[in-house]
C-alpha cells in the first residue's frame, strides 16, 4: 500500500499489483461504516485514467457507489496514468491481463461480498470479456458506451481519425488524442482478430448497458449487440449523450450504473 487517506467516510488506499513485470497502480475505496462490502472494479477507456480528478467519470462513480456503501477499486491500465508501460505497447488483449490482476487482488479480500464489473469505452471491452472469462466470479456487468466498434474500425483502417492501409499495418499510428500518442501495430493486428462477443456472452449474469443517444464515437449499435448476445440484459439509452456522457448525461449514467447494482432488484448472482 502507498497512501491511505480518511475522511469520516471512507478509506481510501492507493494500491499496486505486478503484471509481467510492470506495476499496475489503482485506488480501493471503502466505505467506513461497512464490515463486509461489495466491491466494484471499473475501468476507464482509451487514453484516459482511474478518475484523478474529480471531473473524470469513474472519479464521480466511485463517489457514488461509496455512498450507497459499495466499495470501489479503480486502476490505471499499463502505459496510463501511475501504472508502468508505454502506451505504444498497449493492446486490449494487456489490459485485460491488467484487469486479471485486479480482479486477482480483489478476490483475495477478505471483506469482499461480491465483485462487479463496470467500464467505459475501451474499459468497457475489457470488462466485458474479463467477466466472460471469469463469469463464477462476476455478480454484475455495467457497460458504459463500450467501444465494441475498435474490432470494426481496425478491420477498416480506421483509429482516432487516423487512417493506415488494414491489409498491411504499420508498426505505429499517430492519434490526434492526448500529447503525441502512437498506437502501435500489435493493438491493430490484435483488435481485428479480437473475439468479443464471443468471450463475452459467457457471462450469464445481469447486464446493464448504458448508451448515448448522440454518440458520434462508437455507433449504438454495438451496444445493441450486447444485448442481443447476453442472457439477461438491460440496454439504456440516454438522449441527447455522447461518447463521454458529458453534462448532464453525467450524472444520469452514474446514477443508472449505482442503480444496477444497489436496487432491490439487483442480482446477486455469486
Amino acid at each position: 500500500m502507498l497512501t491511505i487517506k480518511e475522511d469520516g467516510n471512507m478509506t481510501e488506499k492507493n494500491i499496486e499489483v505486478q503484471r509481467d513485470n510492470l506495476t499496475i497502480r489503482g485506488t480501493l475505496t471503502i466505505p467506513d461504516d461497512v464490515a463486509t462490502y461489495d466491491l466494484a472494479i471499473l475501468m476507464h477507456g482509451f487514453t484516459s485514467d482511474r478518475g484523478l480528478n474529480p471531473e473524470h467519470i469513474l472519479y464521480r462513480l466511485s463517489e457514488k457507489l461509496v455512498a450507497h456503501h459499495v466499495a470501489t477499486l479503480r486502476f490505471d491500465f499499463n502505459g496510463l496514468g501511475k501504472s508502468d508501460g508505454d502506451f505504444q505497447h498497449m493492446t486490449v488483449v494487456n489490459e485485460i491481463a491488467d484487469a486479471e490482476a485486479i480482479l486477482d487482488y480483489a478476490r483475495q479480500l477478505p471483506a469482499v461480498r461480491h465483485i462487479y464489473l463496470m467500464g467505459h469505452s475501451q474499459g468497457g471491452v475489457v470488462a466485458s470479456m474479463l467477466a466472460g472469462l471469469y463469469p463464477e466470479f462476476i455478480s454484475h456487468l455495467v457497460l458504459m458506451a463500450p467501444a465494441a466498434t475498435l474490432k470494426s474500425d481496425a478491420l477498416k483502417g480506421i483509429l482516432q481519425g487516423a487512417h493506415y492501409d488494414p491489409q498491411h499495418v504499420p508498426d505505429v499510428v499517430p492519434i490526434s488524442l492526448g500529447d503525441h500518442l502512437r498506437v502501435g501495430g500489435a493493438y491493430i493486428r490484435s483488435a481485428q482478430v479480437l473475439p468479443i462477443y464471443e468471450v463475452a456472452q459467457r457471462y450469464t449474469g445481469p447486464v446493464c448497458i448504458i448508451h448515448g443517444d448522440q454518440d458520434h464515437v462508437v455507433d449504438l449499435q454495438a451496444s445493441k449487440r450486447y444485448q442481443a448476445v447476453y442472457a439477461q440484459a438491460q440496454l439504456h439509452v440516454l438522449k441527447d449523450a455522447d461518447h463521454g456522457f458529458h453534462g448532464a448525461s453525467r450524472e444520469a449514467v452514474t446514477d443508472l450504473a449505482v442503480q444496477a447494482v444497489t436496487s432491490p432488484a439487483a442480482v446477486k448472482s455469486v
